[in-house]
């Protein structure tokens, strides 16, 4: 799994990780079961201080997309959100809202606005195609 961070984009590192690992899992780059780098090896190879991945770390935990065995690391879930429904809704609905704030703030009208989340859709849908494709090559 391989993470790039951005220093200067004002949005704290530690939830550019759990982004990025949620992303990894959600397009199948990241199957459920599979072990995440370790605390210590991550943090040296982005040059980040420790804490800073065991604060990702633990709030991917609390969202329910990985689980720590102690002793042995830290694994993606493969039983889904922990969420109700209607939770699981009101989260992405925020994340939809400040979608549609940044739109407005550069001037992106709402056909314009439907027409790039469908083509990010479809992007998605392909990269997700590729991994799991990928992935039963491999033998997984």
């Amino acid at each position: 799994m391989l993470l790039a961070l951005n220093f200067k984009s004002g949005k704290p590192v530690y939830l550019q990780v759990v982004d990025q690992v949620k992303a990894a899992a959600a397009s199948g780059a990241l199957q459920p079961g599979e072990p995440l780098p370790s605390i210590r090896p991550l943090a040296e190879q982005l040059r980040v201080n420790r804490n800073t991945i065991a604060r990702a770390y633990a709030e991917l935990e609390s969202q329910g997309v990985i689980q720590t065995l102690p002793g042995k690391g830290c694994f993606l879930t493969g039983n889904g959100s922990p969420f109700k429904s209607e939770v699981r809704r009101e989260m992405l609905s925020e994340d939809i809202d400040a979608a549609i704030v940044q739109a407005h703030h550069l001037q992106v009208g709402r056909e314009d606005f439907l027409k790039l989340v469908q083509q990010r859709l479809d992007a998605f849908e392909k990269r997700r195609a590729r991994a799991a494709q990928a992935a039963e090559e491999r033998g997984t």
